[in-house]
């Protein structure tokens, strides 16, 4: 079987490194707040290219604590919108009414499965007071024209970064594009850790100091405590396995791009739609997202051939019982993407035998 993601192989191209880092904190015998992510938080912000960077548990919390900080500070408050894509995966979603924001759901690009520019407009009221971007499959969703859009109307632009680490949009590496980004390092990723993880990346001091203080119960000294605040703090050990493997990261994407680049050119069946790449510096292929009418015959057919493909997602936001309120709505674009998309194996360990059998394989599947 090729397996859609060999974490275990991707993780033994460090071992040495990683035995060593761990090794280093566990001797240390400081495990919570120390160098290890101080270190860390340093080397990513200056790999995203912001002045801040704060380490918390997962990329949930991320975006959770993003928006709360923004309510701490009266930017925000219980009621008001946020534009979000329909199309994310849940925890996009789950941040937002976390906080007893609105979600405003809006169609995606059916070319690139990114957020509709086009129809931000129609969905702004007088409660928006931010958009949230989602760079989903590792594709830049960022476009300039979002950017005045906020201008515009004064609101914030928040990335949800979480699949796209080392992403650009001319240059600009994705996570520093608006006023604050949330990074998700959960396994899977492209940078993963041996665990859940995640961090905030913003200019903004205010932003940093406010959302520091709510990822540590509310308080940035201790038993003091201004803000009704979480317990989300990245531990020192993933803090050190991730700084290992960030030095590696361009690197890694820059492979999961060959691979990428293969299937494009190589992929050919009449009943498969590959994803539409017009700047490869704007994509990193977190997934490689493939659409077809026939998917789940597909799918059925690839794990049959021993190649283990995977729906990301099959079910919508809007069409789950956890949003149940939003269940006769009707997303044409979002409900066409979910029907359809199927993910192939893509990392940087694959093996360029593996990415030919899938690509003879896809081209001989008959229906």
């Amino acid at each position: 079987m090729i397996k859609f993601l060999d974490i275990q192989k991707i993780t033994q191209r460090y071992s040495d490194e990683i035995h060593q880092a761990a090794s280093r904190v566990i001797d240390s015998g400081w495990y919570l707040l120390g160098e290890e992510s101080k270190r860390f938080e340093k080397n990513y912000a200056g790999f995203i290219g912001t002045d801040y960077c704060v380490s918390v548990a997962n990329g949930l919390d991320a975006l959770r604590i993003i928006l709360k900080a923004y309510m701490e500070l009266g930017i925000m408050k219980e009621g008001d919108e946020i534009i979000v894509p329909a199309n994310t995966f849940i925890a996009s979603i789950l941040a937002i009414t976390d906080n007893r924001l609105v979600p405003v759901l809006v169609e995606p690009d059916i070319r690139t499965y990114q957020l509709d520019d086009t129809k931000i407009e129609k969905a702004i009221s007088p409660k928006t007071k931010g958009i949230m971007i989602v760079h989903l499959y590792g594709q830049c969703a960022y476009t300039g024209k979002i950017g005045e859009i906020c201008k515009k109307y004064n609101l914030k632009l928040i990335e949800d970064n979480a699949q796209a680490s080392g992403c650009k949009f001319n240059g600009t590496v994705t996570g520093s594009l608006g006023d604050a980004a949330g990074h998700s390092f959960y396994p899977g990723k492209n940078l993963g850790a041996f665990g859940d993880g995640g961090a905030i990346t913003t200019n903004d001091k205010k932003l940093e100091e406010t959302a520091r203080a709510l990822a540590n119960y509310g308080s940035n000294e201790k038993y003091i405590f201004n803000y009704q605040g979480l317990n989300s703090r990245l531990d020192e050990i993933q803090a050190a396995i991730l700084d290992v493997k960030l030095k590696y990261l361009n690197k890694d994407n820059l492979r999961r791009k060959e691979v990428a680049s293969y299937y494009l050119t190589h992929i050919n069946h009449p009943e498969v739609i590959l994803p539409e790449v017009n700047n490869w510096d704007a994509h990193v292929f977190h997934l490689f997202v493939i659409r077809s009418p026939h998917r789940d015959n597909l799918l059925q057919y690839l794990n049959n051939n021993g190649i283990q493909a995977l729906i990301h997602y099959p079910v919508p936001p809007h069409k789950q019982k956890a949003y149940k309120d939003w269940n006769n709505l009707h997303l044409p674009v979002t409900e066409k993407i979910h029907n359809e998309v199927l993910s192939l194996p893509i990392s940087q360990v694959i093996t360029d035998e593996e990415v030919t059998k899938i690509t003879e394989c896809i081209n001989a599947y008959k229906n």
